[in-house]
Parts: C-alpha cells; structure tokens; sequence
C-alpha cells in the first residue's frame, strides 16, 4: 500500500502540460482574424475589411495588378470601414489606370461583347468608380472656394457610397445607358421619395458629364424622367402651436416614459439627457419669433445674438452661413423678452458668455444637442397627437419653421414676400411653392376685401 501511495505520488509529480511533437507557434498580431472578414458589397471579393491583434481599428485589404494592398481604415465603426475601403478601391483604380491602362484588365462579367456594340467602346473607357472620385474630388474644391456648402458635399458622398457605387463601381461609363438609368430610378423609387430619385439622377449625371468632358463618353445617355411631387411640411395652427409649446413647459423635468436601457439602444440618448430640457419650449418659441431653421439652433451663440432697442425691439442674428444666406435675421419684437429670459436662466448655470450656445450648452457635440431637441419634440407630438398635420404630412422640428413663415402670411399686415424671403434665408419661389401653399384666400378675406383710399 505505501509502495502504491509512493508511486501516486511521483506520478502526480511528474504530471504536466503535454507536449506535441512541433510546438504551437503564437498567433502573429498582424494576421487577419477569420470571423471579422468582411467583403465590400457591390465590390469584387478581393475588396474587404477585416480586423487583426495590433489594432483597434478596421484594415481593408485589395489584391491589385499582382500585389496586395493594406491600410487601416482609422475607424472603429464597421459602416465608415466599408466606406473607407471604397474610397480606398477606387484611390487604387485611379492610380494603376494613371500608370498603365493595360494594368486593369476588366472582369469576365464586364468583359467586351462581341458584335456591333464593340465598336461603341473606347479604346480604354474608365470605369463609373474612377470617374466619381475625380467628380467628387472636383466638387470638394468647390467647397474650398466656398461655392458649395460641406454639408451638400457630404450628402453626395453618401449617396454614391449607399446606392450607387455598389451598383456601377467597377462598370465602364460607356455602358451607363437609358436602360440602365431606368433601371436605376425604378429600384430607389421603391425606397425613395420622387424629390431624392431625382436628386439620385443629378448627381449620376454631374458624373457623366464629368467623364464626356474627359473625352470618356461622347454624349450623355437619355435621363429618365422624374415628376417631383412636393408635399409641404405639415405646418400647425395657432391652437396646435400653444397645445405643442404648453406641452414642452409642462413636461420639463420628466423622464421619457421608457426604460433607460430602452431609451439608450432605441434612441441613442445618454441618461443625462432623456429628460425634458427647458431648451425645447425656448426652441419652439424661438423659432416662430426668428424663422430660422432647426439646423440653426444648433450653431447659435449668444455672440451671434444683438438686442435692438429703438423704434421697435427686435433681435438681429449674425448666424453663419447657410445655404448661400448670410444676411442677418431680424425677429419678432416678443424674441426680446424670450431671449432675456433664456439668458438669465443660463447665466444662473454658468453659461450665457459671448461663445456659449443658445441652446443645450452644455453639450459640445452639436450634432448630438440636434438629436436631443428632436428627440423630446417628438415626443411631445406624440404626447398631443399631432404628429401627423391634416393632410398626413409627417411633422418635425422643422414644422415650427413653416408655423412661423405661414403666420406671417397670415397675420402681418401687407408683408412683401421678398422682405420675407430674404429675413428667413429663403427665396420668394420657395414660399410660394412650401410654405404659402397652404394659404388659402378666405384665410386672409379682410385683405382680399380691403379698398386703398384715394
């Protein structure tokens, strides 16, 4: 028994991880990680991102004219590496069809078919990829020159990359025809409203006539043709007006009827933020009282801000830029009094000094201060039922803007449409399509009715 104890014992001595034959070599930090390989859709299967050990970040990977290509992608996000790499696919194209046009041999699909279309092919037609990022690459310098805003640049660089590279990347312009912009305009009006199909078009074509002036294409194939229906924002009435902002002040301080985690992965807002702020009832008058935009309320500060007390009290608004107005804004004489109130409020906070913002200024991501104020202003829709208007126009934020301008129409006495077009940075052809469209003659009988004494 001692001797099958003793012998227990030194095997439990001897006892240790096994050793195979050749050692496991360790997983070099630099290999790509199987399960996170992902291919670029509307892309060739050589195109993908994937993630490796040594960084946090999404690489992207291409195999082009007998080599491979890497780079990080700078981006942790899965949606902005599959951008990423795009750009990166047609940065590649750009430069091997610069160096030789024999390098990039077209696919089998793509490949030159036989009988009399041949002969319509140019000896080396670029494909609709290449010349995209040379058009957007144009237009980026037009923003430089401050001829086009950053915001339209960044509305065309998502188009391209949501629907129409993945279809015509890799596709020689040559073939780009009416067939296949027909084909393009059936499939986005399935998603899209006639408004943004048509701006799909233009911007195919701002591509086209990009490559006919390189001599790629010699005329423009035959664009179908999109009517633009335009649905007015739903604007409110006077009584909705008070229901919305007599709703925002009595639901200030409340937490959005929704668990927190709820809230967090639906909405996307932080805790701090689901309850109702007192910025969104000082948003909504605002906005009547000034015409600006819900894309302004974001970018206000106070420096922008001039009280004006003379024959008449108003403030003026140095707002930047926006779509090609920078002319100041005058408001209404009751923006004063809003304003002051606004201030004090802050002031008491510690905020309120010359670069603070107007609204929400405790939040440096202004674009998340944008998502907030919509947040709570839909739900105070919700909570008085007039998110839908009469005519079933959805209503937004940006209602309050058409509320404001339509109230002028109607109750300001003999007001001169360009006076208004040009204090709410719009154009007399866009009130009168938009926001005069709901004005109706018995809504203003007294003028129509009304003699000019001689």
């Amino acid at each position: 028994m001692k001797d099958l104890d003793r012998f227990k014992s030194l095997s439990a001595a001897n006892d240790g991880p096994t050793r195979p034959n050749r050692p496991e070599r360790p997983r070099e930090r630099t290999v790509p990680i199987g399960e996170t390989m992902h291919p670029v859709p509307g892309y060739p299967a050589k195109l993908v991102v994937f993630k490796m050990e040594a960084s946090r970040f999404w690489q992207m990977r291409c195999w082009m004219s007998g080599r491979s290509h890497r780079r990080s992608t700078r981006t942790q996000s899965l949606r902005l590496a599959l951008n990423a790499a795009r750009l990166f696919y047609q940065e590649l194209i750009t430069r091997y069809s610069a160096d030789s046009p024999h390098v990039l041999p077209d696919p089998p699909f793509l490949a030159q078919p036989a009988g009399p279309r041949a002969a319509t092919r140019p000896a080396h037609s670029p494909v609709f990829g290449t010349v995209a990022e040379q058009m957007m690459r144009a237009e980026y310098a037009r923003t430089r020159r401050r001829e086009l805003s950053l915001g339209t640049w960044r509305v065309m660089r998502n188009r391209l990359d949501a629907n129409i590279l993945p279809r015509w990347a890799i596709t020689p312009v040559h073939e780009i025809d009416h067939s296949a912009l027909l084909e393009l305009s059936q499939d986005l009006s399935e998603r899209f409203s006639t408004t943004t199909v048509s701006q799909y078009l233009i911007l195919v074509r701002k591509v086209l006539l990009h490559a006919q002036a390189q001599g790629s294409v010699e005329a423009l194939p035959v664009f179908p043709k999109v009517k633009v229906r335009s649905i007015p924002r739903g604007a409110f009435t006077p009584s909705e007006y008070w229901q919305v902002i007599r709703c925002a002040r009595r639901l200030r301080g409340q937490a959005f009827p929704l668990a927190e985690e709820q809230i967090r992965a639906r909405y996307k807002i932080r805790r701090a933020e689901q309850t109702m702020p007192a910025d969104l009832a000082w948003a909504i008058g605002f906005m009547v009282a000034s015409f600006i935009r819900p894309s302004d309320l974001k970018l206000l500060k106070h420096r922008h801000v001039e009280v004006v007390l003379s024959s008449h009290h108003y403030l003026r608004l140095s707002l930047p830029q926006t779509k090609r107005h920078d002319k100041p804004i005058v408001t209404l004489q009751h923006a004063v009094r809003l304003y002051r109130v606004m201030r004090a409020a802050q002031q008491s906070a510690g905020f309120g000094g010359p670069d603070d913002y107007l609204f929400l200024p405790h939040l440096r991501d202004r674009n998340y201060a944008h998502w907030v104020l919509n947040f709570h202003f839909n739900w105070v829709l919700a909570a008085t039922g007039l998110k839908m208007g009469p005519h079933g126009q959805p209503r937004s934020l940006y209602s309050v803007r058409h509320s404001a301008i339509t109230f002028r129409l109607l109750y300001g006495q003999g007001i001169y449409l360009l006076t208004l077009a040009r204090n709410a940075r719009t154009s007399v052809d866009v009130i009168n399509r938009h926001y005069a469209s709901t004005v109706t003659g018995e809504q203003n009988i007294a003028l129509l009715q009304s003699r000019r004494r001689l």
